[in-house]
C-alpha cells in the first residue's frame, strides 16, 4: 500500500497561514501578528510549537521581534542594487558615491570605517594578480540603513598604486576610491562580479543582527583598469532580507 504524504510539522502550518494571511492583506507592515498564548489557544499547541511559528517568519524576514511587546510584520523596503547603474563611469566620475544609486532618497550611514595595510591573503592575491604576502592596503567598512547594518564590505588594494592617496584614509572625497584611481590614471572600465548565498558566520550574524536562519548574499567585485589588470577587488556581505539584486541590460 502507498503511503500517504507526510504533513509538515504543526508549527509549520501555523506559519504558513500567517504568511498566507500577511499575503492577503490581514496584517499589514507594522502590524502584531497573534503572540505565542493566541496561537497556543487558537491552535491548541504546546508554547515551543508557537515559537517555532513565529520564529519561521522572523528567520524568512517576513516578521521582527520589538523587546517586551511582540511580534510584528517588517516594513519591507528592499534595497534595489541596481548592478549596471551604480557602476557606470557617468556615476561616480561626477562625484557621486556607488551606493546613491541603490538609495536615493534614504539615510544610508558608512560606519566602523577602518583603513591600513595587510599581506595579501591567497584569494585576495589572485584577484589582484599580486603574489600572496604582497602588501594590500585593507578598507573595512559597515553600511547602515535606517538604524540597520545591512552590509558589511572589505576592499583590497595594491598598496604600491594607492600609497600616499586619499584611498589610504577614511574618507576619500567624492566619487570615492574609483574616481581616486581614476586620477591615479588607473580608472575601473570593467568589472566582473560573482555573486553566491550562503549562511553567515557567527560574527556576520552579529554584525549584521540577523535573525536565525537567515542567509547571506556575497558578492566579490574585481575591478579592471584599461590595461586589464585588477585594481580592486570587494568583498561584500548583505543581508539577503534587507535587499533585491537588479541587472538591466540590452540583449
Amino acid at each position: 500500500m502507498a503511503s500517504q504524504d507526510k504533513q509538515p510539522p504543526k508549527y509549520q502550518r501555523i506559519a504558513d497561514g500567517l504568511k498566507r494571511a500577511i499575503a492577503a492583506g490581514e496584517y499589514g507592515p507594522g502590524d502584531r501578528l497573534p503572540g505565542e498564548n493566541e496561537l497556543m489557544a487558537q491552535h491548541g499547541v504546546a508554547r515551543m510549537t508557537a515559537r517555532q511559528a513565529l520564529g519561521v517568519l522572523r528567520s524568512e524576514g517576513l516578521a521582527e521581534a520589538r523587546k517586551g511587546a511582540g511580534v510584528y510584520v517588517r516594513a519591507f523596503q528592499p534595497i534595489r542594487r541596481r548592478g549596471v547603474p551604480r557602476l557606470a563611469h557617468e556615476h561616480w566620475g561626477a562625484g557621486r558615491s556607488v551606493w546613491s544609486a541603490d538609495v536615493p532618497d534614504r539615510e544610508l550611514v558608512v560606519e566602523g570605517v577602518a583603513v591600513g595595510e595587510e599581506p595579501a591573503a591567497e584569494d585576495v592575491a589572485a584577484g589582484l594578480g599580486a603574489e600572496p604576502g604582497d602588501p594590500v592596503c585593507v578598507r573595512r567598512r559597515t553600511f547602515v540603513l535606517d538604524g540597520k547594518p545591512v552590509m558589511l564590505a572589505t576592499s583590497y588594494l595594491p598598496a604600491a598604486l594607492v600609497a600616499g592617496t586619499r584611498i589610504t584614509r577614511p574618507d576619500t572625497g567624492p566619487g570615492g576610491v574609483y574616481a581616486r584611481l581614476a586620477e591615479l590614471g588607473a580608472a575601473p572600465v570593467r568589472f566582473r562580479e560573482e555573486v553566491r548565498s550562503r549562511m553567515p558566520t557567527r560574527e556576520e550574524a552579529e554584525r549584521l543582527w540577523l535573525p536565525a536562519g537567515t542567509p547571506v548574499i556575497r558578492i566579490t567585485r574585481t575591478a579592471l583598469a584599461e590595461n586589464g589588470h585588477p585594481v580592486e577587488v570587494n568583498e561584500m556581505t548583505l543581508d539577503s532580507s534587507a535587499y533585491v539584486l537588479e541587472y538591466d541590460f540590452d540583449a
